[in-house]
């Protein structure tokens, strides 16, 4: 089974808390983690933006990303949301085997 982080930004606290609430409770991610407070630099619409944003960090496994990514974006405020995956290369295997157990089973 391969393991990941998935990153998202959010335009606050609030956002990235109901995001991570949905998933998690979906199971398409075992857990989800806030950072408020970030400062974003990017392009949007051609202008560019500097933002606070919050980034929210959820652990979940590969088979599961398309479908966490169509979830995030059912429930977000960006038209296009930042959401993308990093592999997770070892973990603590109790750690491991609980992210398992706690994300939807396959099939």
């Amino acid at each position: 089974m391969e393991f990941i982080f998935v990153y998202v930004t959010c335009k606050d606290r609030a956002e990235a808390l109901n995001v991570g609430k949905a998933v998690v409770e979906a199971r398409l991610a075992a857990c989800a983690n806030i950072i408020n407070g970030m400062d974003s630099i990017y392009w949007w619409n051609g202008e560019l933006q500097v933002e606070k944003e919050a980034i929210l960090i959820m652990k979940s496994r590969r088979d599961l990303f398309a479908e966490l990514t169509e979830k995030v974006k059912s429930v977000h405020s960006y038209e296009v949301p930042c959401v993308v995956a990093l592999p997770i290369e070892q973990g603590n295997q109790d750690y491991l085997n609980w992210l398992m157990a706690e994300t939807k089973g396959t099939g």
